[in-house]
């Protein structure tokens, strides 16, 4: 009989992988902070900068399905810290964990009784005259349907991975067929529960990844070895399954004005009354577009530079997926580039 010999460095890295499991979970969201306002269950954080080097703050608007932490998973992996390095005074609003009682909060609360709200207090608590707004995923959004409705100074409006126009939503465009055609409708049932719980949440997007979810296990075994890669990849896993509850009412408005009417890109889209057309936006825009990303493609986000009146606009695509994760303290260049001389620098 042959005797198989064992590579060690591949002995090394498997027993490395096996130890994770009994580490301490590294720390996350170690920027320094300050709640400003609070509202129900949101938080508006405020990180101040560690040397201000611009007047226009910039308020970050994140999804209402995933926990807006992956903007501070830890050193290094902060894009919150990598605008303050820069000199940028960084807001963030946490629209925090909804509960039952909270199922009739819809879009329209979303967009005016938080971020319209939060907004305000950005400005009163900075003291600037202007905004710049960044909104990341749903959370584009919300921040593209409340700039076409705002009266507030926004200075720059930067959407990242967010839907705008929901003609094809991939993965699942059966459903969404079904829902146009009034063949499928959850209303009874949202009604009834009041919110999608977060492991329902979880669930309908796992359908979405699940041929590619293994892969990071893979990466995390090929340098299970490496520390630093370790913990910033406990970190992101951590996020990715850390999915909260959706209030019934954002369900059944973003069902039916976004999903089944497409109003939003169509200018039909009316926010207690009050129109939400895209041409009203003349805020310097900066899209963040994903080539290879399965939840919001390309089509789903660039419609919006056709339809916004905003002079001074740029798409920007990555070939990443659909997070765009920091591995060192440097500011994207997408970012780098295009802020500055939009952010009112103040003179040294």
């Amino acid at each position: 009989m042959v005797k198989r010999k064992t590579d060690p460095k591949k002995s090394s890295k498997l027993q490395s992988f096996l130890d994770i499991k009994n580490q301490e979970m590294p720390e996350m969201m170690m920027t320094p902070r300050i709640a400003v306002w609070k509202k129900n269950k949101a938080t508006l954080w405020h990180y101040p900068a560690k040397k201000k080097r611009y007047n226009i703050p910039i308020l970050i608007i994140y999804s209402i399905i995933n926990r807006p932490y992956i903007f501070d998973l830890g050193p290094g992996n902060s894009l919150i810290g990598a605008f303050g390095k820069e000199g940028y005074d960084i807001y963030l609003l946490d629209f925090g964990i909804p509960g039952y009682e909270d199922g009739n909060i819809s879009i329209d609360e979303y967009i005016l009784d938080y971020i319209q709200k939060g907004v305000q207090r950005v400005l009163r608590h900075s003291g600037a005259k202007e905004i710049s707004l960044l909104g990341s995923c749903i959370g584009g959004t919300l921040a593209a349907i409340y700039a076409a409705i705002a009266e507030e100074p926004i200075r720059n409006l930067i959407l990242t991975v967010a839907p705008i126009d929901f003609e094809q939503v991939p993965q699942f465009d059966q459903w969404s067929e079904a829902m146009r055609e009034g063949k499928v409708s959850f209303d009874e049932i949202l009604d009834v529960f009041q919110i999608v719980p977060a492991n329902a949440v979880k669930s309908g997007l796992r359908l979405m990844t699940s041929p590619v979810y293994i892969s990071p296990l893979l990466s995390l075994l090929y340098r299970a070895d490496d520390e630093e890669y370790v913990k910033w990849w406990r970190r992101f896993n951590a996020w990715t399954n850390d999915y909260i509850p959706l209030t019934s009412g954002a369900v059944k408005q973003m069902t039916h004005d976004l999903i089944i009417d497409n109003k939003l890109i169509k200018g039909t889209l009316k926010i207690r009354g009050k129109k939400a057309k895209l041409n009203r936006i003349k805020a310097n825009l900066l899209v963040i577009a994903s080539q290879n990303d399965r939840l919001v493609p390309n089509a789903m986000i660039s419609p919006i530079m056709g339809a916004v009146s905003s002079p001074d606009k740029t798409l920007h695509l990555l070939e990443s997926g659909h997070a765009q994760m920091l591995y060192d303290d440097t500011l994207p260049a997408y970012y780098k580039e295009w802020l500055p001389e939009r952010s009112g620098s103040i003179s040294q």
